[in-house]
């Protein structure tokens, strides 16, 4: 290369890479958020196949034998499976960093984006320890449990950085009667004690997460599939009182009476696939196929308490 001809230097890279960043919420940012969301259910989907088939001690830690980190030909398709969820996990992590690199050019204007983003981080590399340790620890039903509600509540998070990012910053104003913001409030309750009894339900179940692994958490599942029920059937009529109630003032709050008309149509295919995983000797396909409902109503119902309230200065 002659002294005459020009070069590309690193700052200028980075001077260039920084100007590129939005200084706003703009479809980069609205692209890399809805990724980062469907991961996070994704990975719930392929989390419950590693358990569901029995993969769960497939591989090693933090290697998939002594000398690889990749599953080998001696191994079975369980280790496949296993190691397929650990590579999603990787893209989890990688949508996270995307949305907090887009987002760091505004975050002293959007703190609160700033915070769901680095929330939604941490949580990730949490779930890499607490998968590790699963499997060191030989797949312990309560840590099974932990695991799958520490990405439930990354759901809900990925979820409010969406509801969030379409809203300006600033003083927040309710937008619906003060009832029926409580009335939300309290489905969320129900929707989140249905979501731990139905995660203490199949910790109790047959689905241990490796053929050899008979430890369960020492509840009766019987028991428990009629218990958790209750507040499953009392959601689901309390979504119904939230389409009626949002359809009074759906005027003045479309979005709120959208997300729980959404809300309730998840819930309905959910119950049949409660009703038809509880009467068939809870087929795995099907207590997947729970899981992931599971998941999507918590990212439904987020985004609904968040449509709850808009910036002070909006129009109506």
């Amino acid at each position: 290369m002659s002294a005459n001809q020009p070069t590309t230097s690193t700052p200028g890279l980075w001077r260039r890479f920084l100007n590129w960043l939005p200084d706003h919420v703009d479809r980069r940012v609205r692209v890399a958020a809805w990724i980062s969301l469907v991961l996070e259910i994704a990975i719930v989907g392929t989390g419950g196949a590693v358990r569901l088939t029995d993969s769960g001690l497939g591989c090693a830690w933090p290697l998939c034998t002594p000398d690889s980190l990749f599953p080998t030909a001696q191994q079975s398709y369980h280790s496949l499976i296993e190691f397929g969820n650990r590579g999603l996990s990787f893209f989890v992590g990688l949508a996270a960093v995307a949305v907090i690199v887009l987002i760091s050019q505004f975050r002293k204007q959007r703190r609160d984006l700033w915070a769901l983003a680095w929330t939604v981080f941490a949580g990730v590399l949490l779930q890499a320890v607490v998968g590790g340790i699963l499997v060191l620890f030989d797949l312990r039903p309560n840590l099974v449990s932990f695991h799958y509600i520490v990405s439930i509540v990354l759901v809900a998070v990925a979820a409010a950085f969406i509801a969030r990012m379409g809203q300006a910053a600033g003083p927040r104003e309710r937008v619906v009667p003060r009832w029926f913001a409580i009335l939300t409030h309290i489905s969320s309750f129900v929707l989140a004690l249905t979501v731990l009894i139905g995660v203490l339900t199949t910790g109790a179940g047959p689905h241990s997460g490796d053929a050899e692994v008979t430890l369960r958490n020492g509840f009766d599942a019987t028991l428990l599939e009629h218990v958790h029920s209750w507040p499953a059937y009392t959601l689901f009529a309390l979504t119904i009182a939230l389409v009626i109630g949002a359809s009074s003032f759906a005027a003045q709050a479309p979005a709120v009476r959208r997300w729980a008309i959404g809300l309730l149509a998840v819930e309905l295919v959910q119950i049949a696939v409660g009703l038809y995983q509880a009467r068939n000797d809870l087929p795995p396909l099907a207590v997947g196929v729970h899981m992931v409902l599971a998941a999507i109503a918590v990212a439904t119902m987020t985004a609904m308490v968040f449509q709850l309230k808009r910036p002070v200065t909006a129009d109506a």
